[in-house]
């Protein structure tokens, strides 16, 4: 069998993205890129043999590219708490689905076989979900799906913004209108960065100064944001916005537009200026700018159920995770065991509460 048949696997240890950047899929979700997994390799990932990936056809022109983490006992999406949605780069069409097929074939056949494999966070209504849930199957694991998080999402449904703004609750619309009054009395100042060269330089500093001030736990990795900055604008992706008052920056939000899709990425204000509402006028002219000028069909939070997100977004939907276990493998057999068998405990557990007679 030739290279070039999508049932090949290879496996390496090095992301050359530009090749990749042909073949993938221009529909894909920005956590599907090459982009956004070779930006995760060069700022977060350690180097060496732990990234694992695995590339279906022609090396040099994969049509699918799984892209995973090994870890003792068990293969990981390659995805941290900076990555709101996993899933492969591939190729679009019957190409793509043939060589992630191929991937999954090879993960069962790989010798010692990996005891676990987790894939999180994934979109279950997504095509990924479940060609991979069916792949892993396949393989001889048997699989499960557990919860990430809630995803609150905003439908634009063609509307303005100032259509959309109407559907705002009442008290979010007036609690704007006068801080951004009051703000704009005392010489507030916003501005939007989209594009490469020294102002990004300057809005990026001043971005990471409002982060260092605000009430978020310092970032681990202090050139992940930088870097995503820096490649979002060379992609025309990027929207940074910055609130100046009293002669700094008070607050900055980071938004990446991608597939008519608007990503809420990163949100932070300076602690002191909470009582103005500076995070919320910033979010109102970034979503103006999304909705008129980008012309955005969806805008998306990513990330969490916090109860803010419900005011400004119209839906809610989830972000679950697969969990593989090998069992013709010691280590894969025991988790597996200790996995199924809490879930079935909690489910007893409940029935059993329901059931309890009433203390009397």
């Amino acid at each position: 069998m030739s290279a070039s048949t999508p049932s090949t696997v290879t496996c390496s240890h090095q992301l050359a993205w530009p090749s990749l950047a042909g073949m993938a899929d221009p529909a894909a979700d920005f956590f599907a890129t090459p982009e956004w997994f070779e930006l995760l390799i060069r700022t977060v990932l350690p180097p060496g043999p732990a990234t694992r990936l695995y590339r279906a056809g022609d090396p040099a022109a994969p049509t699918a590219v799984l892209p995973l983490l090994a870890e003792p006992g068990r293969l990981t999406a390659l995805a941290n708490y900076y990555a709101c949605l996993y899933g492969p780069v591939r190729a679009p069409g019957p190409a793509g689905a043939a060589g992630l097929a191929a991937i999954f074939r090879h993960l069962g056949a790989e010798r010692p076989r990996w005891p676990q494999i987790r894939l999180e966070p994934l979109d279950p209504a997504g095509p990924f979900y479940a060609q991979a849930r069916a792949g892993l199957q396949a393989a001889g694991y048997w699989v499960d799906d557990f919860f990430c998080f809630g995803n609150w999402y905003l439908q634009v449904a063609g509307r303005s913004f100032d259509d959309y703004e109407t559907s705002l609750p009442s008290r979010l619309r007036n609690t704007v209108r006068r801080a951004r009054k009051k703000l704009e009395r005392d010489g507030a100042r916003i501005e939007i960065h989209s594009q490469p060269g020294p102002a990004l330089e300057a809005a990026i500093a001043d971005y990471v100064a409002v982060y260092n001030q605000s009430w978020k736990v310092p970032e681990p990795y202090p050139d992940f944001t930088p870097g995503l900055c820096r490649l979002a604008a060379a992609r025309g992706w990027l929207r940074l916005g910055l609130l100046h008052l009293d002669g700094q920056p008070v607050a900055a939000q980071l938004w990446l537009i991608h597939q008519r899709r608007a990503l809420i990425y990163k949100l932070a204000y300076v602690q002191d200026y909470a009582q103005r509402s500076v995070g919320s006028v910033l979010s109102a002219t970034l979503m103006r700018h999304a909705i008129d000028q980008d012309q955005v069909e969806e805008v998306d939070y990513l990330t969490g159920d916090d109860a803010y997100k419900q005011d400004w977004m119209s839906h809610r939907r989830e972000r679950r995770g697969l969990v593989a276990f090998h069992p013709r493998t010691a280590a894969g057999l025991a988790a597996a065991a200790r996995h199924f068998g809490g879930r079935a405990l909690k489910r007893w557990r409940r029935g059993a509460a329901a059931t309890a007679p009433a203390a009397g």
